[in-house]
């Protein structure tokens, strides 16, 4: 990103620090406030310090089926003592290269995740392969039931023996 040197902020923004710029060829929208709950901008009555500046940069991209990709950054600006934060227009650069990064951590993330993920055989978007009836997988030992809790499980429906199962006058 280049830094306009005209500009305090290092790029024009509005009345309320919002700025819109293009990066990368992503359009990311730039916000720059304090962090006061105030509406005056002045030194808080109990520390007499000013509040910190948080300068954020994020963007969205979107695809096919509602696929959202998202790269945010954050870069707060402390004050110095009692007097206010400055400018500073390398913070802006800052937060803009820090939400090009994420959106590159996410999109390297969701490569990831897609090519982990296969869909359920069967699966009713068409993807998936329909099994063979005839076979079915070797049972794991480690999660197989006890068959004699799995019969009373089985009656009841809700997947544990209870009290009611050993007692038929209870049903």
């Amino acid at each position: 990103m280049d830094i306009d040197p005209t500009q305090p902020w290092g790029l024009a923004i509005d009345y309320a620090g919002r700025a819109t710029l293009t990066e990368s060829g992503h359009t990311i929208h730039v916000n720059v406030s304090d962090t006061s709950l105030s509406s005056i901008i002045g030194p808080d009555s109990i520390s007499g310090t000013y509040s910190p500046v948080n300068v954020t940069a994020q963007f969205t991209e979107t695809g096919e089926g509602g696929a959202v990709l998202r790269g945010t950054g954050r870069i707060t600006i402390m004050p110095v003592g009692t007097d206010p934060v400055v400018p500073e227009p390398a913070a802006v650069q800052r937060a803009v290269a820090e939400a090009l990064t994420d959106f590159a951590a996410n999109a390297a993330a969701y490569v990831a995740l897609c090519t982990r993920w296969q869909p359920d055989d069967g699966a009713e978007d068409g993807d998936g392969t329909t099994p063979d009836p005839g076979t079915a997988p070797d049972p794991d030992p480690d999660t197989e039931a006890d068959p004699e809790t799995a019969a009373t499980a089985a009656e009841t429906g809700t997947g544990t023996p209870t009290e009611a199962d050993a007692d038929p006058a209870m049903v």
